[in-house]
């Protein structure tokens, strides 16, 4: 992936279709969202998604469902980030995610990780938050 500010938002991009296919299985994309893929990761939070027609959504990593899933407007041309060397290849991960109480102020519940890591949590994540909603179902 690539990965750098632009436009005041911090953006980690597919850099190629074969990578974008990864990434969305890696990330249980295509397990959770069918039809979606993946694009990249916008401020560490969130998912920018593509349907088949070329659309483009915004949705959080956690929960990765099509409650909480907005179309978005992603600026097609090739855009140009700038790196930053304190960020380069790492994910903002909340150690306990705010949709299960966790708090984006609290330095305590922010941590660091490689996006393989990323990916794994996000994975792990999902499926908690799956359990708990069926079974409150």
């Amino acid at each position: 992936m690539k990965d750098g500010w632009y436009d005041e938002e911090y953006f980690a991009l597919a850099e190629s279709q074969e990578e974008a296919v990864q990434l969305t299985a890696e990330y249980g994309i295509s397990a959770t969202l069918p039809g979606y893929f993946f694009i990249g990761l916008i401020g560490w939070d969130d998912f920018i998604l593509s349907d088949a027609s070329g659309n483009y959504f915004r949705v959080p990593t956690v929960p990765l469902t099509n409650e909480y899933l907005k179309p978005y407007q992603f600026p097609v041309e090739k855009i140009r980030m700038e790196e930053d060397p304190k960020f380069t290849g790492k994910a903002k991960w909340y150690s306990t995610p705010l949709i299960f109480g966790g708090s984006p102020t609290d330095e305590k519940n922010m941590t660091w990780v490689s996006f393989s890591q990323h990916a794994q949590l996000v994975c792990w994540w999902n499926a908690k938050y799956q359990k708990l909603k069926q079974n409150n179902a």
